[in-house]
């Protein structure tokens, strides 16, 4: 017959019990909350400071401030990598287009070039276009490459800004590049409520015109060169294209989902052929903005 347990050692076990179980989650915590040496879990945001703006990034090219001004934007970076396909991420491949045409355009000189980013961190997306704005930019480009659940679709495309995407697909892409900005549902971004809302859509009425002109001269000058989708020029209300003084477009490269597009646009000779046709593209674009000014 097992013994039965005296009242006093009863009484010392309920009592030590408690504090048993508050030893094992201390020493818990410690062991399995202590950051392991690849501190693979910790997820860190780079937010800008609180009440500031983000550093404007440094202008290569001619001293003459005159010269036009391009912004080069490398879509998303940091703790957002984009779309991805196996060890290629959508992060590193626009940096990499990014640089070839910001290698490009300063080869051929007379063009200023600033990136929104040269290297692996995140920036909001009105960030973005907020720093063509405060350089006072004569053109912001947005390089992306789209992502798709069927592998077949492929080929670039060339958005600007509307109010209503062109097509169900383009409104689609645009809320998930619009996500990019939202934390646990929690937006980061504001918009910018002191100005005027009918000078903003007069201003960005003439931005998108002058937009278009640009996708129209990107498929004119890629043409045998990149390869397009069936419909390569859309529309859609994406955040990163909403300044309301500066022409904007973004630039679907490839599906990165695609494997020949994958493949193209993360060699060589397909970032010299994005680069090389939009370069291009640009410089006959600019050409026409400087006559066609007063």
């Amino acid at each position: 017959m097992p013994r039965i347990p005296s009242l006093g050692l009863t009484l010392v076990l309920v009592l030590l019990a408690p504090i048993g179980v508050f030893a094992a989650m201390i020493a818990a915590d410690r062991h399995f909350g202590a950051l392991g040496p690849d501190r693979s879990y910790v997820v860190r945001l780079e937010l800008p400071p609180a009440g500031g703006q983000t550093g404007l990034p440094k202008i290569e090219g001619p001293l003459d401030a005159s010269r036009p001004l391009v912004v080069i934007d490398a879509g998303h970076g940091g703790h957002d990598p984009g779309a991805g396909a196996g060890r290629l991420h959508e992060k590193d491949l626009t940096l990499a287009l990014a640089r070839a045409l910001r290698d490009r355009l300063l080869a051929g000189g007379g063009v200023r070039v600033a990136m929104t980013r040269d290297d692996d961190r995140y920036l909001l997306l009105e960030e973005r276009s907020g720093i063509a704005r405060r350089l006072q930019a004569d053109l912001f480009v947005s390089i992306h490459a789209d992502s798709a659940g069927a592998s077949e679709a492929r080929g670039a495309t060339v958005y600007t800004l509307s109010a209503r995407g062109s097509s169900q697909e383009a409104e689609r892409l645009a809320a998930t590049e619009n996500r990019a900005d939202t934390v646990n549902g929690v937006v980061l971004g504001k918009g910018d409520s002191d100005v005027d809302a009918i000078l903003v859509d007069l201003s960005q009425r003439q931005a998108e015109a002058r937009a278009a002109e640009l996708a129209r001269l990107i498929l004119r000058e890629g043409e045998g060169r990149i390869t397009f989708r069936e419909r390569p020029l859309q529309s859609a209300a994406f955040v990163v294209l909403k300044s309301p003084d500066t022409p904007s477009v973004l630039f679907e490269a490839g599906y990165i989902s695609n494997a020949e597009d994958a493949a193209r646009l993360a060699s060589r000779e397909g970032r010299e052929a994005f680069a090389d046709a939009t370069a291009r593209a640009i410089r006959v674009w600019l050409a026409r903005q400087s006559a066609a000014a007063p």
